[in-house]
């Protein structure tokens, strides 16, 4: 083989293990990688916006989130419920799909809609003394969760 061969072929080796590794990362990333958010289901402890706001519910029992392996949530907002999609892509990155929500009236102090309006603008997540903090988009808010002490919501 002459230099030029030797290049050649070492080159379409490279661009091929390079494309290869490229179309493993896109697989891998199209199913949910963030084993510690399955590990536990999550009640929502306060939602704590960058206008120094504070939400947090009389009964945190009553705002849930679950997410499953398979890339499926689902939620509890007060009195009306949600589902769809998430992806972690890599660990501290997080995405939700859109929501299926159902629309009932919950009470006054409800925090169903500030609580369920979040998830469409959340794009990280951190883990600290066992709470789930979300952050959204251009720092708007960070959502605190608990682990649920009931163990997995199942809606």
């Amino acid at each position: 083989m002459n230099t030029l061969t030797t290049t050649l072929l070492a080159v379409a080796v490279t661009l091929m293990a390079g494309c290869t590794e490229r179309h493993s990362m896109e697989t891998a990333t199209t199913h949910p990688s963030a084993d510690d958010l399955t590990a536990n289901s999550w009640q929502l402890v306060k939602i704590m916006s960058m206008d120094d706001r504070v939400f947090a519910p009389t009964n945190t029992a009553v705002y849930t989130l679950t997410f499953s392996p398979d890339g499926t949530v689902v939620m509890q907002a007060d009195c009306n419920r949600a589902s769809g999609d998430w992806r972690s892509t890599r660990r501290g990155h997080l995405e939700f799909g859109p929501l299926a929500t159902t629309r009932a009236l919950c009470p006054p102090d409800s925090l169903s809609g500030q609580y369920l309006s979040q998830f469409p603008f959340v794009r990280s997540y951190v883990m600290r003394d066992g709470h789930l903090f979300l952050a959204t988009l251009a720092d708007g808010a960070i959502i605190e969760f608990a682990p649920r002490a009931s163990g997995p919501q199942t809606l």
